[in-house]
């Protein structure tokens, strides 16, 4: 087994490991307003959930030479967001979405995505996700190594609302198959849920 400092690779190196060692990674599908009231829409694997009690999630969206991304500026100045979950229907639209646009150019058009009204915030969802969920910014922090510009926003969210399609929801559980859940691997490559086994928990 060999032992590798992160500090003497370079950030491509660092993230070559982590994005092919933490496997598989949740997808999450955000929608943000801009200023100019553009609708962006952008996928991210740096997600997850922070706790039930209150219900939050975060997300950790990278820069480029410290230079925020649409989604992150959005989030920070209007406070709301829609996460989605992507599956195996939306995928393709949604990679779609990964292009590299200018703020004033929608994704969402670019994608064919449908936009669809939220109910408690001014940030439209989109149609195509089976689960979605409406989120304020609770929390939100700067990442990066000392005297350097950040390398990271990390925007913790609460959920404020769920929206689940009737076909998943039985008895208060999400069927994962009817879901269809897909995941992100290294590269170009995803993941569907594959075979799924039963451990009992230890008393």
């Amino acid at each position: 087994m060999q032992s590798i400092d992160p500090k003497i690779i370079s950030e491509r190196d660092n993230y070559k490991f982590l994005i092919g060692s933490i496997i598989p990674r949740p997808i999450a599908f955000v929608t943000s307003l801009s200023e100019e009231g553009v609708l962006n829409g952008a996928p991210f694997s740096y997600f997850n959930i922070v706790s039930s009690n209150p219900p939050l999630v975060s997300l950790s969206i990278q820069r480029s030479n410290g230079k925020q991304k649409d989604t992150a500026r959005n989030i920070l100045s209007k406070k709301e967001f829609v996460i989605h979950i992507v599956d195996e229907q939306n995928v393709d639209k949604i990679n779609q979405t990964a292009a590299n646009l200018s703020p004033s150019q929608s994704e969402i058009k670019l994608a064919r995505l449908t936009p669809i009204d939220s109910s408690k915030i001014s940030v439209p969802g989109v149609k195509e996700a089976k689960v979605r969920m409406e989120c304020v910014l609770e929390h939100s922090l700067e990442l990066g190594e000392a005297n350097a510009l950040p390398g990271c926003d990390f925007l913790i969210g609460r959920v404020i609302l769920y929206h689940i399609d009737n076909n998943l929801y039985e008895n208060g559980r999400i069927d994962p198959r009817a879901l269809a859940p897909v995941s992100r691997l290294a590269g170009n490559d995803y993941a569907k849920i594959g075979e799924m086994f039963t451990k009992e928990r230890p008393q």
